[in-house]
């Protein structure tokens, strides 16, 4: 993998300082995680050029049609597809080259032919509306595991966050006030330069529901109030607590697990992800009737796919079906 650098040979250590800060600039330009997604997708094209006895930058687009051919042989989704031509792409300019293979006709053109052949419908995971919530929460285990799962789900919920924003939460982020909980989003998907935005959180009216209430159990319960540390930590089943953020990936694990401790339909379980809470705020903010615009405030959604969830939600209630009287 091309790693981007700037070199500039010069004895006078101003320009060296400049130099070593725009190479720090240049790392920072990318997020921890498409680099890491970058470099898994430039190993496998390096992988399977190796394996026909092409160089990595040959020149055509014949070669990189033959790796879409089998990427969708090996089942590979349209969309991961895009990703990996775009990161060779990315791999061809950071070698100094002005033109890619993925911007030649044959390969637009093959890239039509995935996307007409494969369709580019996206698997969603099912959305966690409030009775599922409230049946997940009332699962959880009254001890420090359960304290954590209930506190995790019932903020998510709350807040619509990506499930990378969840797990990067920390101490410092949460202000209580009267009225419940400010919490500062420092960085997310739609905000690479690191602005953030502050969500309130209210008390719920339940207190077997609120997020506000569950977060204070947690936080004492782990004896991390006053820190500075992670908000969300692993605890293993002995009552053990990390002093590590989890990993964005374990917030659906976390969520499978509590979901079946409820006894749900193993078959929806197995369609949650840690997006089922982002799209479960959303769709019942939508269901009560939150505009677009209230929606996108507090989940930080784009304003074309808030309408998705609106669209879901008025499926049933715009449904002349549902006039025919059966």
């Amino acid at each position: 993998m091309q790693t981007l650098e700037l070199s500039i040979p010069s004895p006078d250590p101003v320009v060296q300082g400049l130099v070593e800060q725009a190479n720090r600039f240049l790392d920072a330009a990318k997020a921890p995680a498409t680099r890491k997604a970058y470099a898994a997708d430039i190993s496998d094209y390096s992988a399977f050029k190796a394996r026909i006895g092409e160089p990595f930058f040959a020149p055509g687009g014949e070669v990189l049609v033959l790796y879409v051919a089998d990427l969708a042989r090996r089942g590979k989704k349209p969309s991961t597809i895009a990703r990996r031509i775009a990161s060779i792409a990315t791999e061809y300019h950071a070698a100094g080259y002005c033109e890619t293979p993925a911007s030649s006709f044959l390969v637009k053109e093959v890239l039509r032919g995935v996307r007409r052949t494969l369709g580019t419908a996206q698997e969603r995971k099912s959305p966690l509306l409030l009775g599922d919530i409230e049946r997940i929460v009332a699962a959880c285990p009254a001890r420090l595991l359960g304290l954590r799962d209930r506190a995790l789900i019932l903020l998510g919920f709350a807040l619509g966050s990506r499930r990378a924003e969840l797990a990067a939460l920390e101490v410092r982020d949460l202000e209580l006030t009267d009225q419940g909980l400010v919490v500062t989003i420092r960085r997310g998907k739609a905000d690479q330069e690191g602005q953030g935005r502050q969500v309130p959180v209210q008390f719920g009216s339940r207190p077997e529901t609120c997020p506000v209430r569950a977060l204070t159990a947690w936080i004492s319960a782990a004896g991390i109030g006053g820190s500075d540390g992670p908000l969300f930590t692993a605890v293993d089943r002995h009552g053990n607590r990390s002093s590590r953020a989890l990993e964005p990936g374990s917030v659906a694990r976390i969520l499978k697990t509590a979901a079946r401790r409820t006894g749900m339909d193993a078959a929806y379980t197995a369609k949650l992800g840690g997006h089922s809470l982002r799209s479960g705020t959303a769709t019942a903010a939508a269901i009560a009737g939150a505009s677009e615009r209230e929606i996108s405030a507090l989940t930080g959604h784009r304003s074309r796919e808030v309408r998705r969830y609106i669209r879901d939600a008025n499926l049933f209630r715009a449904s002349a079906a549902g006039r025919l009287g059966l």
